[in-house]
């Protein structure tokens, strides 16, 4: 990495020959600014250092989980040795809390400087990630100055400041063609309020315990009283709050709200513009908890479209995959795909595919044993999951991406053009007949293997399972008839006031087997499709209550009995 230094000492043998003793690498240090809270605000620079980073000091109790989404990390999990001694293991770099100190106690700039200097003089690659920007309202200057002065080489990578950021998330712009003057001011006692009294933009920071007392010494040094005012809370996250007011009211309309730190305060006319220009606050899952009954690995692309809509998905698995109780079945299968008993061999998930991969892994073997071999895949992921392995898809569905869509597709066996008449299909123990009945309708024979079993999880934490039941999620998504069936089972039934979001008639025909009214139903069989259903689902219901002049609440915010009546989209 560049901006690293090389340390080297000579010395002498016993025998009075010089030598060089081995050079000793410093450290390095990257301060690196994390923004006000949205990780997707990290810049590309930031996310490459983390990437190669050996320690991440960090300053806020978040920033660990935002290493580990950039990351793409699992959370730390607890190992018991055969003494019965707990460790906890964990994936990365080695996390340090730059926050607080063994203590417990808040550490000063000094102490998180000396933390810092210590990993680098140990040889480490060191993020120092700070809040917003580390050179703005941040002690980055103090502890880069410590760096200099150890002699470790060090780079600044700035941040988006949340004096910037936050206002804008709020639709707030902080400069106008015609109002070009901003004040940034840290509140305090020592605070002269009389130097504020004209009409520029003021962005107060540390200001919500007293803003009160703020607001009326503005008015008192000459700011009318009817100038707008609006107070962010936790801004650009999904729990983002603002309160819109003026100097006379803002104490009590605070209060009222509730507002807590963290919050960037605006002061003036710009304020105004936030009802034609407020965007985050509008999308149409903004702050809706949403339940994914899948994995991590199942939910990227899913719990990424549903944060694009402002939701905060919860992934809670449903099913855990295993390997077949008898393996003899799928090495017979293996074996004769690598002896060319087969002219297809037909995927239908991309669990199937990690199954024969890791079977040809265990018997040492590579993609080169599919060389003659014509392959499908059930969908665009399958087919994926393929082509990282180094192979491509013959066939895939031209239309509805299912069994019944590849079997549209799927050519019949003819005993001029097709040398062998045997398809491998490796499947889940849970997977319906209508392909194999199909392929054999089309005059192909079927070797039906179980690649994998698909069992039900553990349930999940009480708290996750009480809020499941109590109504504290939002909506809820099911993506098949098993993760309806596995869900009601391990965690008990979702809520009325919950929106149901299903992907296809036939999971809509399970959910409403158990007891389930189904609001939304994707047009087409794809994740893709099922969280866009969701989000017209959630518009027409923001505008519903706009129209009729009603505050715009979450389903969970709601009674059951004011529900609105369900429709599907």
């Amino acid at each position: 990495m560049t901006g690293r230094k090389t340390k080297t000492t000579s010395g002498t043998t016993s025998s009075g020959t010089a030598s060089a003793t081995p050079a000793r690498t410093m450290g390095w240090v990257a301060f690196v600014g994390s923004g006000p809270g949205d990780p997707a605000l990290l810049t590309v620079r930031a996310v490459d250092l983390l990437r190669e980073a050996d320690v991440v000091v960090t300053e806020l109790p978040e920033h660990a989980g935002l290493v580990r989404t950039v990351l793409g990390l699992p959370e730390p999990r607890t190992v018991v040795d055969e003494d019965g001694n707990e460790t906890t293991e964990a994936e990365g770099p080695e996390l340090v809390d730059g926050g607080f100190g063994q203590d417990g106690q808040p550490l000063t700039h000094a102490s998180r400087a000396k933390v810092v200097v210590k990993h680098a003089k140990r040889g480490m690659r060191v993020v120092r990630l700070m809040g917003g920007d580390p050179f703005l309202y941040a002690s980055g200057p103090e502890e880069a100055q410590a760096c200099a002065k150890a002699g470790i080489g060090f780079e600044i990578v700035p941040g988006i400041s949340s004096v910037t950021a936050v206002p804008a998330y709020a639709g707030i712009p902080l400069t106008t063609k015609t109002n070009r003057d901003v004040a940034v001011v840290t509140c305090g006692e020592r605070v002269d309020w009389s130097r504020f009294a004209d009409d520029r933009t003021l962005v107060l920071l540390s200001a919500v315990g007293s803003i009160s007392e703020i607001a009326r010494a503005l008015v008192e040094a000459g700011r009318p009283g009817t100038t707008p005012v609006a107070m962010t809370s936790t801004g650009t996250t999904t729990e983002q709050v603002t309160v819109r007011s003026t100097l006379d009211s803002i104490g009590a309309d605070a209060r009222a709200a509730r507002m807590a730190p963290p919050a960037i305060t605006v002061v003036g006319d710009v304020v105004d513009l936030r009802e034609a220009l407020s965007w985050f606050e509008t999308k149409p899952l903004f702050g809706w908890r949403v339940l994914v009954p899948r994995t991590k690995e199942q939910a990227g692309s899913l719990t990424s479209r549903l944060r694009g809509y402002g939701a905060v998905p919860e992934e809670v698995p449903t099913i855990s995959v295993e390997p077949p109780r008898n393996p003899q079945q799928m090495d017979k299968a293996v074996r004769g795909l690598v002896e060319g008993r087969y002219e297809w061999i037909a995927f239908t998930s991309v669990n199937a595919v990690k199954a024969v991969r890791e079977k040809f892994e265990e018997y040492g073997l590579d993609a080169r044993a599919f060389s003659g071999l014509k392959i499908a895949a059930v969908g665009e992921k399958t087919a994926a999951a393929i082509a990282a392995w180094g192979l491509r898809a013959d066939l895939v569905p031209s239309g509805e991406q299912s069994a019944a869509g590849l079997l549209a597709d799927w050519p019949p066996y003819d005993d001029v053009l097709d040398p062998i008449n045997r398809v491998f299909l490796p499947r889940a123990d849970i997977a319906t007949e209508n392909l194999v009945a199909g392929l054999i309708d089309l005059g192909w024979e079927c070797d039906d293997v179980t690649a994998y079993r698909t069992v039900r999880a553990t349930p999940p934490p009480a708290p996750t399972r009480d809020a499941i039941k109590s109504g504290k999620f939002d909506a809820v998504l099911f993506t098949s008839s098993s993760t309806v069936r596995n869900l009601v089972g391990i965690a008990g039934k979702p809520h009325t006031s919950t929106v149901i979001a299903v992907i296809g008639p036939a999971t809509a025909k399970t959910a409403e087997e158990h007891g389930l009214r189904v609001d939304v139903m994707a047009p087409n069989p794809s994740v893709e499709e099922l969280v866009e259903a969701l989000a017209d689902f959630g518009s027409a219901r923001r505008s519903s209550l706009v129209e009729a002049g009603q505050p715009v609440t979450r389903p969970s915010e709601r009674k059951a009995s004011t529900r609105r009546k369900a429709t599907s989209s």
